[in-house]
C-alpha cells in the first residue's frame, strides 16, 4: 500500500512540474505549448526539447480533452491518454525527486 502512495506521490509531482512549466511557457509566449518545434537556433532548440519533455503530460491531456470535447472523439482515446500522460509523469516526477535529493 504504502508504494502505491509513493507511485501516486511521484506522478502527482511530475504532473504539477508538467502543469508548471507549461503555464510559464504559455505565460511567456503568449500561445499554449504544443509538441512542434520551430526552427530556431541551436540553443532555443534543445530548451525546446527539454521543455517539452517535461512539460508533455500536460500537452497530452490538453490535446486529449480538445479531442473529446471538440472533436467527438471517444472516451477510449482520453482514457489512453491519460494512462499515457500518467506514466510520463510518473518518470517525469522521479526525474525531478532525484535531482532534488542530489542536492
Amino acid at each position: 500500500m504504502q508504494s502505491l502512495a509513493f507511485y501516486l506521490y511521484m506522478t502527482a509531482v511530475g504532473f504539477v512540474l508538467a502543469g508548471i512549466l507549461a503555464s510559464l511557457a504559455q505565460l511567456l509566449s503568449g500561445k499554449p505549448l504544443g509538441f512542434g518545434l520551430e526552427p530556431n537556433s541551436v540553443l532555443a532548440s534543445l530548451a525546446g526539447v527539454f521543455l517539452r519533455a517535461f512539460a508533455g503530460p500536460v500537452i497530452i491531456m490538453r490535446n486529449a480533452w480538445d479531442g473529446a470535447r471538440l472533436k467527438m472523439r471517444s472516451p477510449a482515446w482520453l482514457g489512453v491518454s491519460a494512462v499515457i500522460a500518467a506514466a510520463w509523469s510518473l518518470f517525469s516526477g522521479a526525474v525531478l525527486m532525484d535531482l532534488i535529493s542530489k542536492f
